[in-house]
């Protein structure tokens, strides 16, 4: 690790800001409106005798109604209800495009939790997984249960959205044509996504560890590889589903169930993490301020979801569960933490502070990253999914489809 200096809060200068002391005056219990407007009426008198201060700020000459200083709860709707009741029309093609898009990924990332729930949930059918997926941690199956919910009621959110300003929502049912894993649990079905092997890109765990940053240049490699691995039990035969799943796993089911499940958590993290980039990315797109609420909150909880598998997924890479080897593939769940290693130490889940803005002289700054368009955006999502075998065996019309909308996606910018 470098040897920059984070900033500490308290040093940095706060000056300290000007206070208007205002009388206080009764405290009314009433809940007529005409005595909340006397009121507000007493208090703004009170304020208005201080004109050296309104000068100050260049307000003496301001008038602003009493009514504005009446509580809203006075009112059937606020000025935003109100106005936003009056002034929704059709969103931008911009707008549109980014809310398909997302809509899209939401469906993609639903199928997926959807198996996973299926198998591994909190009501999942296969014991054996449940058990390998709780030696991460007890609380795997709720957490995977959760997650899905989120996903499920993204899609159904943004779709609904869509329909209601106008937009054409997104169906992606037509390409539901994948196999079901055949294993205890797996309802047999068609799926949009592959989880029966995987390629997981692991190069977000070096990535918010280090001081550098992928928007600049950085070019980050994973602390070990996971190729052609599942990320879910293929079948009962392979991963009989009541094998008993103590730590360390002892036989070879065991073991192999256990480096699926292990897969499974560092493929949650991946998977959420490209959520958090994918939104941080399309929030200067926006134009409509209630689009760009909902890209911020949707956002948000996807970057939620990445804390919280970050953490999870360290702990398949950690004593006593380090060290596990997949008796099919040969792959290893190496101990990170005997490196003594800032860049693979498995409580550092917190994103370590980078540089940020390009061509600024600014401090270090803890940021999701990537966050732009080349690197976090819609083709770049699309992109990585494609690299991680997310859609091994989807044909070429759900290709064409989905990058036509992350085209569109990143080519919307904020119209003003």
């Amino acid at each position: 690790m470098g040897t920059r200096q984070r900033v500490n809060a308290n040093q940095i200068g706060v000056p300290n800001m000007m206070k208007t002391e205002v009388s206080p005056g009764p405290v009314s219990r009433e809940t007529d409106h005409g005595t909340e407007r006397e009121e507000a009426e007493f208090q703004w008198r009170n304020v208005v005798r201080r004109r050296s201060f309104l000068k100050g700020l260049g307000l003496a000459s301001l008038a602003v109604p009493a009514t504005a200083l009446v509580p809203t709860s006075a009112f059937s709707l606020t000025t935003e209800e109100t106005q936003g009741a009056a002034n929704k029309g059709k969103l931008t093609r911009g707008d549109t495009a980014i809310l398909r898009f997302l809509a899209a990924v939401e469906l993609i990332e639903s199928d997926l939790w959807v198996q996973y729930n299926e198998l591994g949930g909190i009501k999942g059918g296969n014991p054996s997984y449940i058990a390998a997926l709780s030696n991460l941690d007890g609380d795997m199956p709720q957490y995977i249960s959760d997650n899905t919910d989120d996903e499920l009621s993204h899609a159904a959110f943004l779709n609904a959205y869509l329909k209601s300003r106008g937009a054409e929502p997104v169906d992606l049912d037509r390409f539901r044509t994948l196999p079901s894993s055949k294993a205890k649990g797996a309802r047999q079905l068609g799926r949009l996504t592959n989880l029966l092997k995987l390629d997981v890109d692991l190069s977000w765990y070096t990535r918010y560890r280090s001081e550098e940053n992928p928007d600049l240049g950085a070019v980050f490699n994973g602390p070990f590889t996971i190729s052609g691995e599942p990320g879910i039990p293929l079948n009962d035969t392979d991963t009989p589903p009541n094998t008993p799943q103590p730590v360390p796993p002892t036989t070879a089911h065991s073991r192999r169930m256990q480096a699926i499940a292990n897969t499974a958590g560092f493929h949650f993290a991946y998977i959420e993490q490209g959520g958090a980039s994918l939104y941080a990315s399309l929030t200067t797109k926006a134009t409509d301020l209630e689009v760009l609420r909902i890209i911020v909150s949707i956002g948000g909880v996807e970057v939620d979801h990445f804390g919280l598998w970050h953490d999870k997924a360290g702990n398949a890479v950690a004593q006593p569960l380090a060290g596990v080897k997949d008796p099919k593939t040969g792959l290893t769940f190496p101990d990170l933490n005997s490196r003594a290693n800032e860049l693979t130490q498995t409580n550092l889940i917190l994103p370590e502070p980078c540089d940020f803005l390009a061509g600024e002289n600014l401090p270090p700054c803890s940021v999701i990253r990537p966050s732009s368009t080349n690197f976090g955006g819609a083709v770049a999502t699309i992109n990585s999914f494609t690299q991680d075998l997310l859609f091994l065996g989807q044909s070429q019309e759900f290709f064409e489809f989905v990058t036509q909308l992350a085209i569109a996606a990143d080519a919307a910018h904020r119209e003003i």
